[in-house]
């Protein structure tokens, strides 16, 4: 985002389930223990044959609670643990999931089907805590047309953007509030180290840089090449996303295009995995645990990836053709070990907080 990363204007997300209030508290309860409830960044969606399938074959019904950009959610979460909202959390990604475990966010348990997530997307196998659900690339996302009519070519990587050519052209996302903000800030400090980022995000502002709080008002309202946004174009053509935002323009497009009307900066990409946990006191932990095995069947992992515009994680299934073809995955993402990420993300936020919002 979820890869996904992950129009939520563009895609159709899962409607709240409302629950009529019962007699008694021993009817509420009975009604509490078949609901299921999700927590979740904006981005959340699923074709709802496959959440009425799980629904039928478990007896479960889902709720959705969707709560904002991914760093609020994460935030928002931790706060109410000892009362959490609902039962499972997913969207926590690989640059916040050290700061939800330190917390204790998340209670153990080992989903059906863990053995056949892909091994690079696994986390705290020592004690399961985490499932991974999905992967996708952060990257700056460019407006082809709005290049094309200016013949200048786009930026293709971080030493680009901050060239005299790009000034004033790229916005991104506040790295306290957003994950795609933050692992553009994590793509920059794997990119120049631990003492060059500061230095490289300098040049950056220099150049002008707009900073918003979320995705969703940098993808939909500032970036001049969002075909999603409920509001009038922005005027900004480069944009911090995902490379699978590429496919979303052209699959929501109508009519289609031959060629999705944003492009990815490769250069500029971050690898972020998503994850879903069983909330620590979840009032529905069984609930809990048979959504959790849900999120990496097979049956959801081939859906997601048109819903969240995401990769699946599971070993066998299902890329869609639009995906690599207008969206394919970078060959050289940058990366960055967890525990380095747990070992500065904080400090590096209060650093790049004072250094380009002040």
């Amino acid at each position: 985002m979820s890869i996904t990363k992950k129009a939520t204007v563009l895609v159709a997300g899962l409607g709240l389930v409302t629950l009529s209030a019962c007699g008694s508290s021993d009817e509420q309860s009975a009604a509490d223990s078949k609901t299921v409830t999700l927590v979740s960044h904006n981005s959340w969606a699923a074709s709802k044959d496959v959440i009425a399938a799980f629904e039928k074959s478990s007896g479960y019904k889902v709720k959705v609670l969707k709560d904002g950009d991914a760093g609020q959610a994460v935030n928002k979460a931790i706060l109410t643990k000892d009362n959490p909202q609902g039962d499972v959390f997913f969207g926590v990604d690989n640059t916040l999931l050290s700061r939800a475990l330190d917390n204790g966010l998340f209670q153990p348990y080992e989903a059906e089907g863990a053995d056949l997530v892909l091994p690079e997307y696994r986390a705290d196998e020592d004690q399961h805590r985490v499932t991974p659900v999905d992967t996708g690339d952060i990257c700056v996302n460019y407006d082809k047309k709005y290049f094309a009519d200016r013949k200048l070519a786009p930026p293709k990587t971080f030493d680009d953007l901050i060239k005299p050519a790009y000034k004033n052209l790229l916005v991104t996302e506040n790295v306290s509030t957003s994950s795609p903000g933050l692992g553009f800030l994590l793509g920059t400090a794997a990119k120049y180290g631990d003492d060059g980022w500061q230095d490289y995000w300098k040049k950056l502002k220099a150049n002008g840089v707009k900073v918003v709080d979320g995705w969703e008002q940098a993808y939909n309202e500032e970036f001049s090449g969002s075909a999603g946004g409920k509001k009038a174009k922005g005027d900004r053509p480069l944009v911090v996303s995902y490379a699978s935002s590429p496919p979303a323009e052209v699959i929501f497009a109508d009519p289609k295009p031959a060629t999705a009307p944003t492009g990815v900066a490769e250069g500029t990409c971050f690898r972020q995995v998503e994850y879903a946990g069983l909330l620590s006191n979840a009032k529905n932990p069984e609930g809990g645990k048979a959504l959790l095995d849900f999120l990496i069947s097979k049956q959801f992992q081939d859906d997601m990836p048109l819903n969240m515009f995401v990769y699946p994680v599971r070993e066998g299934a299902q890329v869609p053709e639009e995906f690599t073809k207008y969206g394919p995955q970078a060959e050289d993402p940058e990366t960055m070990d967890p525990a380095k990420i747990a070992d500065n993300r904080d400090q590096w936020v209060k650093s790049w907080t004072s250094l380009v919002l002040k």
